[in-house]
């Protein structure tokens, strides 16, 4: 199917359109019912989460949300900038004139000018969050020279492990076919399985600090723990993620013999040894129910889809006029179909967000049972509630923003549900 690029780029405009309207009445409607519950703590909290707590996570909540506006406009300027203002043809036009080369060599400069471009342009909002509304807040503990620094080992991890990976992917494009995308696709995979392999062992260690759990009684609980599970753990970690933030969490990572469970400095702090148990079955709720392998077969299914779809973009010269870029017809456009295709997937696939968060708050209802029949409930909430607390969750989100962004039950929804009668027991 051939179209106009004039009509391409009406309707990639008013996809554009749809999305940012949408996004403003949703974030608009967030921070007004936010506003309006903040003086009243609801009574299922009232005994253990105060007023000023709760107006703190409200006004948070709104300040975040606010930033969010701020990102979305400088977004989306930069979306029509680079497309239908001709930014990303003008600096594919001065890559070529820069890049005395043609071929692979010239297709991954481009994608890394367009790389390092985008990275700078994102600093201003990325400074604002960390150095003033995180701060403003009491939850950042980075200085900027850590702050600098984590950015520089970010760039050098990115392209010590994404220029390989962008390099096969782009020369599959330009020499296996048609069906390079089949092939593209199983780089991308076995790339997303690598990572999960190399990410705890290798990368996260030059970020931060992990340390064996020293806490003899917390570890015997939930090495117990995990054998009445039958999931078998290795390694348990502290990480200081006091360094750089306040928040806390505990997380499962890897695959393998590379998977282990990490525990953040901050959240032994908060959490009683019992209390830490119930979120780790939580955890282990989520590994039983196989919502990890469910997770990776899902995005190897629609990053299937979208390869397919680029497969026949990238052949498509409406595509490239139609979103300001003139395809190059000696030399190859693999670099601009990528790029391409990365802004004008998130304008469909917005639309799907609702599906995908309906199905993960549905998980994590299925992981709180798990913990429940392993873990007291009550030390569950009593965790769920430090954690709102602390982290200054708002307890009472728009309906709607919840179903388009939260990945997580609503506190009130997901507290009740434990609470009540109906919940499993241990």
């Amino acid at each position: 199917m051939a179209l106009s690029p004039v009509v391409f780029s009406i309707a990639f405009a008013f996809g554009v359109l749809a999305v940012v309207l949408t996004k403003l009445w949703l974030n608009t409607r967030q921070i007004r019912y936010v506003a309006a519950h903040r003086q009243d703590v609801p009574q299922v909290f009232a005994h253990t989460i105060d007023l000023v707590a709760h107006d703190k996570a409200a006004h948070y909540t709104i300040e975040k949300t606010k930033l969010g506006l701020l990102g979305l406009m400088w977004n989306t300027v930069l979306l029509l900038v680079w497309t239908l203002l001709g930014g990303l043809d003008a600096l594919i036009g001065t890559v070529r004139e820069a890049v005395a080369a043609q071929g692979l060599f010239l297709q991954l400069s481009i994608l890394v000018a367009f790389t390092v471009c985008s990275s700078i342009l994102d600093l201003p909002l990325s400074w604002y969050q960390t150095f003033k509304l995180e701060a403003a807040f009491g939850f950042n503990r980075q200085s900027f020279k850590d702050w600098v620094i984590d950015g520089i080992k970010g760039m050098l991890v990115g392209a010590a492990i994404g220029l390989p990976i962008a390099a096969l992917v782009l020369w599959v494009m330009a020499s296996a076919g048609d069906l390079w995308w089949l092939w593209a696709w199983a780089v991308f995979v076995g790339f997303n399985l690598l990572i999960l392999v190399i990410y705890p062992v290798l990368i996260a260690p030059l970020f931060n600090k992990f340390t064996p759990l020293q806490n003899q009684e917390l570890r015997q609980r939930v090495m117990a723990l995990a054998q009445r599970c039958g999931f078998a753990i290795t390694d348990l970690f502290v990480m200081d993620g006091s360094r750089r933030s306040a928040h806390a969490n505990a997380y499962f990572t890897g695959l393998g013999k590379s998977k282990r469970v990490v525990f953040f400095d901050t959240l032994l702090e908060m959490l009683t040894p019992a209390e830490v148990e119930a979120v780790l079955a939580h955890e282990l709720g989520h590994y039983h129910h196989r919502h990890v392998t469910q997770r990776l077969l899902g995005m190897s299914v629609f990053s299937g889809l979208g390869f397919a779809v680029l497969g026949w973009l990238s052949n498509s010269p409406w595509f490239y006029q139609g979103l300001g870029v003139e395809p190059a017809w000696v030399g190859g456009n693999q670099a601009a179909a990528l790029i391409l295709f990365g802004m004008v997937t998130p304008i469909v696939s917005f639309w799907l967000s609702p599906l995908f968060a309906a199905h993960s708050r549905h998980q994590e209802f299925q992981a709180d049972d798990f913990a429940c029949r392993h873990a007291q409930a009550s030390d569950l909430v009593s965790a769920l509630t430090k954690l709102y607390r602390d982290n200054a969750s708002t307890l009472t989100p728009d309906p709607w923003f919840v179903r388009f962004y939260h990945s997580h039950p609503p506190a009130l929804e997901r507290v009740a549900r434990l609470l009540s009668p109906s919940a499993p027991q241990l």
